[in-house]
């Protein structure tokens, strides 16, 4: 059955009364962010093993299994000393990956655009940004398998990788034990095919079921009003946590949108039966709304 999730973010505390909190919600598994009142992971040297055990420990107390790390930052940034300290981030994050107790490490692809790690830019889709992200993904996968870990890529509309067919050109140009993939189907949705939404669902399973190692549980719809900008919620919490989308594109919590939740639910447990899923883009009081309308469609779907 689909274990539910929840990111460890939302709940911005000391580390033993995030983990408390998050049981305390029903949940049986979490995505980690190095994120707590009470621990210092602000830099690569600061992830540690002592540190990672230390948080590992606590959650497996709760019984809340560490099924995926967050590393999410734009891995392609234009200024390349920004590049560098991001992606020495995120490499130190993955070397670290199973003294957290998991092999999977996340983060999306990024963009050009210097200015904002959502904002889509037009060399996204220039032959020169994708040879410049196979190549730095291909670093990750390959420090990621040396050190018994695997770089998920989450594939976004507004980044270099932003389809069905970019990720499956990406995983054939990196073919690596290293990478996997994270599902999260909203991500894949703007303007021009939101309204093709099941077409669009069954295309991301047909193509690239086989790669998805975590899955995620948010929303999209169409935004209304004429307000084009980045939308951000006011919550304690990272930029990523604290993101709801750009455009025309809204991206909210789980139950709140137009995602078709029986059909992804559906092919999702049809390849991965036993697969976590993760909650996001929601505030700590919206928690139990949220968990409450995926585990009934989950009960309805039988997963």
């Amino acid at each position: 059955m689909i274990q539910v999730g929840i990111f460890s973010g939302y709940f911005p505390y000391a580390l033993e009364e995030s983990a408390r909190r998050i049981k305390a919600q029903g949940f049986n598994t979490v995505q980690l962010d190095l994120a707590f009142k009470d621990i210092d992971f602000s830099t690569p040297e600061a992830i540690t093993r002592e540190k990672c055990h230390r948080v590992r420990d606590t959650f497996r107390r709760h019984d809340l299994p560490i099924s995926c790390v967050s590393a999410y930052t734009n891995i392609v940034h234009p200024d390349a000393g920004e590049r560098e300290r991001r992606n020495d981030y995120l490499k130190a994050t993955l070397r670290h990956a199973r003294d957290c107790g998991t092999p999977y490490v996340i983060s999306e692809t990024g963009t050009v655009n210097p200015d904002s790690d959502w904002s889509s830019h037009p060399d996204n889709k220039s032959e020169r940004a994708y040879a410049d992200c196979v190549k730095v993904v291909r670093e990750l996968a390959q420090e990621a398998h040396d050190h018994g870990a695997v770089f998920l890529v989450e594939t976004y509309v507004n980044n270099i990788i932003g389809s069905v067919e970019e990720t499956l050109r990406l995983f054939a140009d990196v073919n690596h034990p290293g990478l996997g993939l994270l599902m999260d189907p909203t991500n894949y949705f703007e303007t021009h095919n939101i309204d093709r939404m099941d077409q669009v669902l069954n295309q991301m399973f047909d193509a690239l079921g086989d790669k998805v190692r975590i899955a995620h549980a948010k929303d999209v719809k169409r935004a209304a009003g004429d307000d084009k900008s980045e939308k951000f919620a006011d919550i304690d919490a990272s930029e990523a946590h604290q993101f709801r989308g750009v455009g025309e594109i809204e991206l909210p919590a789980p139950g709140l949108g137009a995602l078709n939740y029986d059909l992804y639910l559906k092919r999702l447990a049809q390849h991965h039966p036993n697969i976590p899923i993760i909650i996001e883009h929601l505030d700590e009081s919206d928690v139990p709304r949220a968990k409450r309308f995926l585990d009934d469609k989950l009960l309805e779907a039988g997963a």
